[in-house]
Protein backbone atom coordinates (compact mmCIF):
# COMPACT_ATOMS: atom_id res chain seq x y z
CA UNK A 1 0.00 0.00 0.00
CA UNK A 2 1.51 2.94 -0.87
CA UNK A 3 1.95 5.70 1.94
CA UNK A 4 1.69 9.48 2.59
CA UNK A 5 3.12 12.47 4.45
CA UNK A 6 0.54 15.19 5.37
CA UNK A 7 3.13 18.34 6.33
CA UNK A 8 -0.08 21.11 7.34
CA UNK A 9 -2.67 18.57 8.60
CA UNK A 10 -5.63 20.81 10.29
CA UNK A 11 -8.25 18.73 11.27
CA UNK A 12 -8.21 15.96 8.61
CA UNK A 13 -10.01 16.75 5.14
CA UNK A 14 -6.76 16.24 2.80
CA UNK A 15 -6.14 12.59 4.85
CA UNK A 16 -9.65 11.92 5.51
CA UNK A 17 -9.88 11.43 1.43
CA UNK A 18 -6.73 9.45 0.39
CA UNK A 19 -7.16 6.98 3.53
CA UNK A 20 -11.27 6.23 2.13
CA UNK A 21 -9.16 5.64 -1.34
CA UNK A 22 -6.50 3.23 0.00
CA UNK A 23 -3.94 5.32 1.00
CA UNK A 24 -2.00 4.75 4.24
CA UNK A 25 -1.15 7.85 6.17
CA UNK A 26 2.35 7.06 7.50
CA UNK A 27 2.81 10.69 9.70
CA UNK A 28 0.85 13.69 9.94
CA UNK A 29 2.44 16.84 11.09
CA UNK A 30 0.26 19.65 12.56
CA UNK A 31 1.14 22.54 15.33
CA UNK A 32 -2.07 22.99 16.21
CA UNK A 33 -3.22 20.85 19.96
CA UNK A 34 -7.18 20.52 19.07
CA UNK A 35 -6.04 19.51 15.63
CA UNK A 36 -3.29 17.39 16.09
CA UNK A 37 -5.81 15.71 18.65
CA UNK A 38 -8.59 14.97 16.02
CA UNK A 39 -5.77 13.37 14.28
CA UNK A 40 -4.87 10.74 16.90
CA UNK A 41 -8.39 9.90 17.38
CA UNK A 42 -9.06 9.51 13.68
CA UNK A 43 -6.27 8.47 12.16
CA UNK A 44 -4.81 6.13 15.40
CA UNK A 45 -2.58 4.10 12.89
CA UNK A 46 -0.43 7.28 11.89
CA UNK A 47 2.26 8.87 13.70
CA UNK A 48 1.14 12.45 14.60
CA UNK A 49 3.16 14.99 14.80
CA UNK A 50 2.57 18.24 17.02
CA UNK A 51 4.94 20.39 15.84
CA UNK A 52 5.44 23.39 13.89
CA UNK A 53 7.72 22.60 10.50
CA UNK A 54 9.84 25.48 10.67
CA UNK A 55 11.44 22.98 13.43
CA UNK A 56 10.71 19.53 11.68
CA UNK A 57 13.73 18.21 9.69
CA UNK A 58 13.02 15.64 6.90
CA UNK A 59 14.99 12.82 8.93
CA UNK A 60 12.09 13.60 11.77
CA UNK A 61 9.39 11.84 9.33
CA UNK A 62 12.13 9.59 6.85
CA UNK A 63 12.70 7.65 9.96
CA UNK A 64 9.36 5.98 10.19
CA UNK A 65 9.50 5.47 6.30
CA UNK A 66 9.79 7.01 2.77
CA UNK A 67 6.65 8.36 1.46
CA UNK A 68 5.26 7.77 -2.01
CA UNK A 69 3.11 11.07 -1.61
CA UNK A 70 3.49 14.30 0.26
CA UNK A 71 0.76 16.35 0.41
CA UNK A 72 -0.57 19.82 2.45
CA UNK A 73 -2.39 23.11 2.33
CA UNK A 74 0.41 25.36 3.94
CA UNK A 75 -1.84 29.06 5.52
CA UNK A 76 -3.48 30.96 2.58
CA UNK A 77 -3.58 34.06 5.02
CA UNK A 78 -0.44 35.69 3.40
CA UNK A 79 -1.94 35.37 -0.05
CA UNK A 80 -5.69 35.49 -0.20
CA UNK A 81 -7.35 38.65 -1.08
CA UNK A 82 -9.88 38.26 2.13
CA UNK A 83 -6.73 39.01 4.06
CA UNK A 84 -7.02 43.26 4.41
CA UNK A 85 -3.30 43.62 5.24
CA UNK A 86 -1.91 41.24 2.64
CA UNK A 87 1.25 42.38 1.67
CA UNK A 88 1.03 44.75 -1.71
CA UNK A 89 4.06 43.21 -3.63
CA UNK A 90 3.35 39.16 -4.60
CA UNK A 91 6.82 38.19 -3.59
CA UNK A 92 6.31 39.42 -0.48
CA UNK A 93 3.92 37.24 0.41
CA UNK A 94 6.09 34.60 -0.41
CA UNK A 95 9.47 35.52 0.65
CA UNK A 96 9.17 37.80 3.47
CA UNK A 97 5.47 37.03 5.14
CA UNK A 98 6.43 34.66 7.92
CA UNK A 99 2.47 32.94 7.29
CA UNK A 100 3.67 33.21 3.42
CA UNK A 101 7.53 31.56 4.06
CA UNK A 102 5.64 27.97 5.62
CA UNK A 103 5.13 27.30 1.50
CA UNK A 104 9.05 27.78 1.07
CA UNK A 105 9.29 24.88 4.18
CA UNK A 106 6.74 22.90 2.20
CA UNK A 107 9.16 22.77 -1.04
CA UNK A 108 12.12 22.02 1.53
CA UNK A 109 11.02 18.91 2.51
CA UNK A 110 9.68 17.57 -0.54
CA UNK A 111 13.26 18.23 -1.83
CA UNK A 112 14.47 16.52 1.06
CA UNK A 113 11.97 13.57 1.16
CA UNK A 114 11.47 12.99 -3.14
CA UNK A 115 8.65 11.63 -3.33
CA UNK A 116 7.04 10.54 -6.26
CA UNK A 117 4.32 12.70 -6.49
CA UNK A 118 3.26 15.66 -4.32
CA UNK A 119 0.66 18.28 -4.07
CA UNK A 120 0.29 21.34 -2.27
CA UNK A 121 -3.04 23.44 -2.15
CA UNK A 122 -3.85 26.94 -1.40
CA UNK A 123 -6.24 29.57 -2.55
CA UNK A 124 -6.04 30.69 -6.10
CA UNK A 125 -4.26 34.42 -5.56
CA UNK A 126 -0.80 31.97 -4.66
CA UNK A 127 -0.61 32.15 -8.81
CA UNK A 128 0.73 35.73 -8.40
CA UNK A 129 3.52 34.10 -7.12
CA UNK A 130 3.85 30.97 -9.83
CA UNK A 131 7.02 31.90 -11.74
CA UNK A 132 8.66 32.09 -8.08
CA UNK A 133 6.97 28.34 -7.29
CA UNK A 134 8.00 27.12 -10.34
CA UNK A 135 11.61 28.37 -9.96
CA UNK A 136 11.40 27.43 -5.72
CA UNK A 137 10.73 23.54 -6.47
CA UNK A 138 12.46 23.13 -9.52
CA UNK A 139 15.67 23.87 -7.22
CA UNK A 140 14.88 20.79 -5.79
CA UNK A 141 14.13 18.95 -8.74
CA UNK A 142 11.08 18.86 -9.90
CA UNK A 143 8.20 20.49 -12.17
CA UNK A 144 4.82 21.64 -11.15
CA UNK A 145 1.51 21.57 -12.69
CA UNK A 146 -0.90 24.66 -11.32
CA UNK A 147 -4.12 22.29 -11.24
CA UNK A 148 -6.81 24.89 -10.53
CA UNK A 149 -10.33 22.74 -9.02
CA UNK A 150 -13.54 23.60 -8.20
CA UNK A 151 -14.87 21.67 -5.36
CA UNK A 152 -18.41 21.80 -6.33
CA UNK A 153 -17.59 20.34 -9.63
CA UNK A 154 -16.66 16.97 -7.89
CA UNK A 155 -19.92 16.57 -6.04
CA UNK A 156 -19.07 18.83 -3.01
CA UNK A 157 -22.00 20.64 -1.99
CA UNK A 158 -20.32 24.50 -1.60
CA UNK A 159 -18.14 26.67 -3.67
CA UNK A 160 -14.40 25.81 -3.42
CA UNK A 161 -11.74 26.99 -5.96
CA UNK A 162 -8.58 26.03 -4.90
CA UNK A 163 -5.27 25.37 -6.71
CA UNK A 164 -2.96 22.47 -6.29
CA UNK A 165 -0.12 22.06 -7.68
CA UNK A 166 1.70 19.30 -8.00
CA UNK A 167 4.36 17.50 -10.21
CA UNK A 168 1.84 15.90 -12.08
CA UNK A 169 -1.85 16.73 -13.98
CA UNK A 170 -4.78 15.76 -11.48
CA UNK A 171 -8.06 15.08 -13.97
CA UNK A 172 -11.03 14.29 -11.50
CA UNK A 173 -14.38 12.71 -13.15
CA UNK A 174 -17.43 15.53 -12.42
CA UNK A 175 -20.40 14.76 -10.75
CA UNK A 176 -23.07 17.07 -9.84
CA UNK A 177 -22.81 18.16 -6.21
CA UNK A 178 -26.31 17.74 -3.31
CA UNK A 179 -28.03 20.90 -2.43
CA UNK A 180 -27.78 22.45 0.68
CA UNK A 181 -30.65 20.76 1.64
CA UNK A 182 -29.98 17.53 0.61
CA UNK A 183 -26.28 17.55 2.10
CA UNK A 184 -28.08 18.89 6.11
CA UNK A 185 -31.76 18.17 5.70
CA UNK A 186 -31.63 15.16 7.60
CA UNK A 187 -30.00 16.61 10.86
CA UNK A 188 -32.13 19.79 11.40
CA UNK A 189 -32.67 18.56 15.33
CA UNK A 190 -30.18 19.59 17.82
CA UNK A 191 -29.21 16.16 19.63
CA UNK A 192 -25.78 14.43 20.76
CA UNK A 193 -26.46 11.76 18.83
CA UNK A 194 -24.62 13.23 15.68
CA UNK A 195 -21.30 15.09 16.70
CA UNK A 196 -19.94 18.29 16.57
CA UNK A 197 -23.61 19.22 15.91
CA UNK A 198 -24.28 22.02 18.54
CA UNK A 199 -24.04 25.82 17.25
CA UNK A 200 -22.63 29.05 18.38
CA UNK A 201 -25.11 31.17 19.83
CA UNK A 202 -26.38 34.30 18.16
CA UNK A 203 -27.42 37.17 20.47
CA UNK A 204 -31.13 37.56 20.54
CA UNK A 205 -31.60 40.70 18.17
CA UNK A 206 -29.82 39.03 15.19
CA UNK A 207 -31.62 35.91 15.48
CA UNK A 208 -34.76 37.87 14.95
CA UNK A 209 -33.05 39.05 12.00
CA UNK A 210 -31.64 35.43 10.78
CA UNK A 211 -35.34 33.86 11.07
CA UNK A 212 -36.76 36.86 8.85
CA UNK A 213 -33.70 37.22 6.13
CA UNK A 214 -33.76 35.74 2.84
CA UNK A 215 -31.54 33.82 1.32
CA UNK A 216 -28.55 34.51 0.18
CA UNK A 217 -29.33 37.48 2.01
CA UNK A 218 -26.27 38.69 5.09
CA UNK A 219 -26.37 39.71 8.33
CA UNK A 220 -22.83 41.45 8.67
CA UNK A 221 -19.67 42.36 6.02
CA UNK A 222 -16.26 43.16 6.66
CA UNK A 223 -13.51 44.29 4.54
CA UNK A 224 -10.71 42.62 2.72
CA UNK A 225 -7.83 43.30 0.42
CA UNK A 226 -10.40 42.57 -2.31
CA UNK A 227 -13.54 44.06 -1.53
CA UNK A 228 -16.47 43.71 1.04
CA UNK A 229 -17.02 40.58 1.91
CA UNK A 230 -20.46 39.06 3.00
CA UNK A 231 -20.55 37.38 6.87
CA UNK A 232 -23.39 35.13 8.13
CA UNK A 233 -25.42 34.30 4.51
CA UNK A 234 -28.34 32.43 5.13
CA UNK A 235 -28.23 30.07 2.44
CA UNK A 236 -30.50 28.90 -0.01
CA UNK A 237 -31.48 25.34 0.62
CA UNK A 238 -32.07 24.34 -3.01
CA UNK A 239 -28.45 25.44 -4.21
CA UNK A 240 -24.61 24.67 -3.07
CA UNK A 241 -23.40 26.72 -0.21
CA UNK A 242 -20.88 29.68 -0.62
CA UNK A 243 -17.25 28.69 0.60
CA UNK A 244 -17.03 27.57 3.66
CA UNK A 245 -13.93 29.14 5.74
CA UNK A 246 -12.96 28.23 9.11
CA UNK A 247 -13.76 32.09 10.12
CA UNK A 248 -17.11 32.47 8.12
CA UNK A 249 -20.64 31.40 9.99
CA UNK A 250 -23.63 30.04 8.00
CA UNK A 251 -27.66 30.63 9.05
CA UNK A 252 -29.62 27.48 8.42
CA UNK A 253 -31.57 28.18 5.44
CA UNK A 254 -34.96 26.94 7.38
CA UNK A 255 -34.53 28.29 10.94
CA UNK A 256 -33.27 31.21 12.86
CA UNK A 257 -30.20 29.85 14.08
CA UNK A 258 -26.38 29.01 12.88
CA UNK A 259 -25.18 25.93 11.01
CA UNK A 260 -22.82 23.63 13.54
CA UNK A 261 -19.45 22.45 12.97
CA UNK A 262 -20.96 19.17 11.33
CA UNK A 263 -23.22 20.95 9.49
CA UNK A 264 -19.98 23.05 7.91
CA UNK A 265 -18.59 19.44 8.12
CA UNK A 266 -21.34 17.73 5.64
CA UNK A 267 -21.07 20.83 2.91
CA UNK A 268 -17.56 20.31 2.77
CA UNK A 269 -17.95 16.40 2.34
CA UNK A 270 -17.17 15.32 6.25
CA UNK A 271 -18.18 11.75 6.88
CA UNK A 272 -20.05 11.90 10.48
CA UNK A 273 -17.40 9.21 11.70
CA UNK A 274 -15.07 12.00 11.48
CA UNK A 275 -15.23 13.74 14.79
CA UNK A 276 -13.67 16.87 15.43
CA UNK A 277 -12.27 17.52 19.30
CA UNK A 278 -11.90 20.75 20.96
CA UNK A 279 -14.05 24.06 22.10
CA UNK A 280 -16.42 25.17 19.29
CA UNK A 281 -14.44 27.76 17.41
CA UNK A 282 -11.52 24.70 16.64
CA UNK A 283 -14.96 22.40 15.26
CA UNK A 284 -15.73 25.17 12.78
CA UNK A 285 -11.95 26.12 11.90
CA UNK A 286 -11.14 22.56 11.45
CA UNK A 287 -14.09 22.00 9.30
CA UNK A 288 -13.71 25.00 7.17
CA UNK A 289 -9.94 25.11 6.44
CA UNK A 290 -9.67 21.88 5.12
CA UNK A 291 -9.30 20.53 1.96
CA UNK A 292 -12.85 18.58 1.28
CA UNK A 293 -12.50 14.78 1.94
CA UNK A 294 -14.67 13.96 -1.41
CA UNK A 295 -12.05 15.88 -3.73
CA UNK A 296 -8.92 14.23 -1.77
CA UNK A 297 -10.92 10.80 -2.36
CA UNK A 298 -11.01 11.57 -5.78
CA UNK A 299 -6.89 12.44 -6.03
CA UNK A 300 -6.34 9.56 -3.94
CA UNK A 301 -7.91 7.38 -6.97
CA UNK A 302 -5.88 9.48 -9.73
CA UNK A 303 -2.45 9.02 -7.65
CA UNK A 304 -3.48 4.66 -7.42
CA UNK A 305 -4.02 4.58 -11.08
CA UNK A 306 -0.50 6.59 -11.89
CA UNK A 307 1.58 5.21 -8.96
CA UNK A 308 3.66 2.14 -9.47
CA UNK A 309 2.19 -0.86 -8.21
CA UNK A 310 3.32 -2.80 -5.04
Amino acid sequence: MHTFVDLFAGGGGFTRGLVAAGLKPLVLLEKGHWEAETLRKNFPSAVVMERDIRDVHSEDILRYGKPSIVVGGPPCEAYTAANASRMKEPHMRLYEDPRGRLTLHFIRMVGDMQPEVFIMENVPSILAVKEFLRYEFGRVGYEVHFNVIEASEQGVPSQRRRVFISNIRLRLPRERPPTVLEAIGDIMELDESTPNHKPSSLTKKLEEKAWKLRWNSSLTKFKGAGGIYKSHIKLHPFRIAPTIMGSSRFIHPLEGRLLTPREHARLMSFPDYHVFYGPLESQYNMAGEAVPPRLSYLMGRNLIKVLPAE
